[in-house]
């Protein structure tokens, strides 16, 4: 063989290794970030359905469900394809879904029915003709894995692959059942713990603003025309409608969409609760008509020792007052309300109902409904205990730890399975030994006999 043909094959080896293993580590991470969020991935499948007119068809959890096995599903081949186990599986899944995703990326950079695609959640937000070019490589990334797979090199013995193809995906699952209970063990959002929400909400000085127009569209005598503020009419002209349309993309701060109004008469409170002095707490229940109650009096318990300690408590939610009369009848809530945008309210938390601790407008901790303080930990004044403290996490810490969990696990396995390889090999050999003596011995006989 010539030096430039083992050159080449060489190449060729090299680039079939980079496409599975570049393709692997790109869905592990859509995976994991998927599985983080479960929810957040939920709401962007729901906004797809109803971009296609078909949100209607199917129940929320059967939507969170369909989140929670594509994100273990992502995890999982991607998992498989970097340690190169369940080859053919993995390969055509991984084809499978791309082929899928390509064309759909396609029609969303040309329809724009969705802002994103929402492929890696809300840790990495790429615009649809971004996610359109990366899906366009992934996917001859996915068609080479898929044309070699039979070169696919293992990384340990078949032996094994059953154990680690089921410890990958209920991996998958069970962190996206702990995330789905006790909220992202990583945030990605801009509401995250540490984040002081009015500066968050600042524009630099000298960043150029979003610069929108506003049109008016009046009618005279039965015909309707369309002005602006330059060329506004006179009295005559009758108010139909007004429309505002973004002339100007500008600098966008982290969050610009925190605005609360008091139900009771629709008052601006959000100034007056950011700039509050002490503790907030923010029961966030956006749709208080899906609301889970089982923890309802232990969220009532919660109220009364704000009213105790003189701390502000207010519930918000984007639901009728109707809906929160009636929640208020069942529970038996005297707790304020207020209503905000049901999209700002699921970003800020991902449960509903949810609580958030703010001081000054500083988001001190967070807690879904299955894990909200009770009495054993509001002993005294939060000034007193360890729960009033800033709760900020590490999320490399906290991303060592889940790597931790994962690798420790799938090291043992493949650690048992060398160490069970090697204790059978020479057993294997000595039986395969025995077997041929045995086969000599009986031929010899038949020979005797024959003689």
């Amino acid at each position: 063989m010539s030096l430039e043909k083992i050159d080449r094959n060489m190449i060729v080896s090299a680039g079939r290794y980079t496409c599975r293993f570049l393709l692997g580590v790109v869905l592990v991470f859509s995976g994991f970030v998927k599985a983080v969020d479960p929810m957040g991935t939920s709401i962007k499948l729901e906004e797809y359905l109803d971009a296609f007119g078909m949100a209607d068809i199917f129940y929320d959890w059967l939507i969170l469900l369909a989140a929670m096995a594509l994100a273990a599903l992502e995890f999982a081949i991607g998992v498989y394809l970097t340690i190169g186990i369940r080859r053919k599986v993995a390969s055509t899944v991984a084809l499978i879904l791309m082929s899928i995703m390509t064309p759909l990326t396609l029609y969303l950079w040309i329809a724009d029915p969705v802002s994103d695609c929402g492929c890696f959640g809300d840790a990495l937000v790429l615009t649809n003709a971004e996610t359109f070019f990366k899906n366009l490589v992934l996917w001859g990334m996915a068609y080479v894995t898929f044309r070699w797979k039979r070169q696919m090199k293992r990384l340990i013995t078949p032996k094994s692959d059953w154990l680690i193809t089921l410890y990958t995906m209920l991996f998958g699952l069970m962190l996206s059942a702990y995330c789905l209970r006790h909220l992202p063990i990583i945030d990605f959002r801009p509401y995250r713990i540490g984040v002081n929400i009015p500066q968050a909400m600042t524009i630099p000085e000298g960043a150029t603003p979003d610069r929108w127009e506003s049109r008016f569209i009046m009618e005279k005598d039965g015909v309707r025309r369309t002005f602006t503020l330059e060329n506004y009419p006179d009295s005559t002209w009758t108010h139909i409608s007004t429309e505002s349309m973004l002339k100007q993309k500008g600098y966008q701060p982290a969050i610009h969409d925190f605005s609360i109004q008091r139900m009771e008469d629709g008052e601006e409170i959000t100034d007056s609760l950011l700039n509050a002095p002490g503790y907030t707490f923010l029961l966030i229940v956006p749709y208080i008509e899906k609301a889970d109650d089982s923890n309802i009096d232990l969220i009532n318990e919660i109220y009364d020792y704000c009213v105790e300690h003189q701390y502000g408590f207010i519930a918000l939610t984007a639901s009728p007052r109707e809906e929160v009369e009636m929640w208020c009848e069942r529970t038996g809530g005297e707790y304020p309300f207020g209503l905000m945008d049901d999209v700002t309210l699921k970003t800020m938390i991902r449960s509903n109902p949810g609580l958030i601790l703010l001081k000054q407008g500083t988001i001190y901790n967070k807690w879904s409904n299955a894990s909200l303080p009770d009495e054993y930990q509001l002993t005294d004044r939060l000034e007193h205990i360890p729960l009033g403290e800033l709760q900020v996490r590490d999320d490399k810490q906290t991303l060592g730890y889940v790597l931790l969990w994962f690798m420790v696990p799938l090291s043992l396995i493949t650690l048992l399975d060398a160490l069970w390889i090697r204790k059978r090999k020479p057993q294997q050999q000595q039986e395969a030994t025995t077997a041929r003596d045995k086969r000599g011995n009986e031929k010899k006989t038949e020979t005797d006999t024959i003689q």
